[in-house]
């Protein structure tokens, strides 16, 4: 990268970052915590209407900004030492494969190219686990580990990436816990449970927070991927019984077999904002568990989900059963 305004100081720390996808879930956690650190914060965003939490902010401007127009891209980045690159999507909608190369490969080759442009040497980008560009068993796995490859290698030799993988991801205003949740109170009698046996280590959306503001804090972090998952690993049956216990709800959970689950599967790929999907299933087929914990490397210590998730679901009836979510957790 060619030397400019933000060329790499060892002993500079980024004061200003733009943060695209902030005024989604992970971005709403980030960037309040971002502002509260002293930083200086742009949020990109085609509807700045969306972000009223943030706009009171006085750290935190929210920009318009189509971030797949190259030109309006390096425009809003300009002038910022640090990228924080958020925006990812779980379902590919009718448009398939190319909505998901469009999101996750095609944006991060431009926001690699504006960085560049800019001379920012900075971006922190959010990936998942089991990413893999080769042999990923899912377009939303081969996409983002396309993604990961331009970050790495389009930089240059003195672009400073950090690439998260994060195991599905839980806390207030997620998809995924509030709406398993939301699933065991409409099913009527039975809840069918689409691939029962998958493994996953939920992550509090507030640790992997801490771990994005520790490394745009360290200097260490700089060329390295960190892996991010919860202290607990759970089947997807194990997680929808406790749930289903713990929300006091009576009914049963029925395991669908393979063949079923893909049936399953493929009926929601024609329902509209459905999180799951034939896609989403083939993702299923990797446990969403780590290899190596990047917490572990970063100093910092996951939290339980049985302590967390009773603080934010909302229904009146989850503050009874919180003390046996502390009993679980042995808290």
């Amino acid at each position: 990268m060619s030397a400019g305004a933000h060329a790499y100081n060892p002993g500079m720390r980024p004061r200003s970052v733009c943060v695209l996808g902030g005024t989604g879930f992970v971005g709403s956690h980030l960037c309040p915590v971002l502002a509260g650190a002293g930083y200086r914060v742009t949020v990109l965003s085609r509807d700045p209407e969306r972000a009223p939490q943030l706009r009171v902010l006085p750290a935190v401007r929210v920009v318009r900004c189509n971030v797949h127009d190259g030109k309006q891209l390096a425009a809003a980045l300009a002038g910022h030492d640090a990228v924080i690159n958020l925006v990812g999507i779980r379902s590919e909608g009718r448009r398939g494969d190319a909505r998901f190369r469009s999101v996750h490969r095609d944006l991060a080759h431009k926001v690699v190219a504006s960085c560049r442009q800019g001379h920012i040497d900075r971006l922190l980008h959010m990936s998942t686990l089991n990413a893999d560009a080769d042999h990923g068993p899912s377009r939303y796995l081969r996409s983002k580990g396309g993604g990961e490859r331009i970050v790495q290698e389009e930089g240059g030799p003195d672009f400073r990436w950090t690439i998260f993988q994060p195991s599905v991801i839980f806390g207030s205003g997620d998809s995924f816990i509030t709406g398993l949740a939301a699933a065991l109170r409409s099913a009527p009698l039975a809840f069918p449970l689409v691939a029962p046996g998958a493994r996953v280590s939920p992550v509090w959306v507030e640790d992997v927070v801490a771990a994005m503001l520790k490394a745009l804090e360290d200097d260490d972090t700089a060329s390295e991927s960190y892996q991010l998952c919860g202290p607990e690993v759970f089947t997807l049956r194990r997680l929808a019984t406790l749930l289903r216990d713990d929300l006091g709800l009576r009914k049963a959970i029925v395991p669908l077999p393979v063949v079923a689950s893909r049936l399953a599967a493929g009926v929601m790929d024609f329902v509209p904002g459905s999180l799951l999907s034939t896609d989403s299933f083939h993702s299923l087929s990797v446990d969403g568990v780590c290899t190596r914990s990047g917490f572990r490397r970063l100093g910092i210590q996951p939290h339980s989900l049985r302590g967390i998730v009773p603080r934010y679901l909302g229904r009146e009836g989850e503050r009874t059963h919180y003390p046996r979510f502390r009993r679980r957790a042995r808290r």
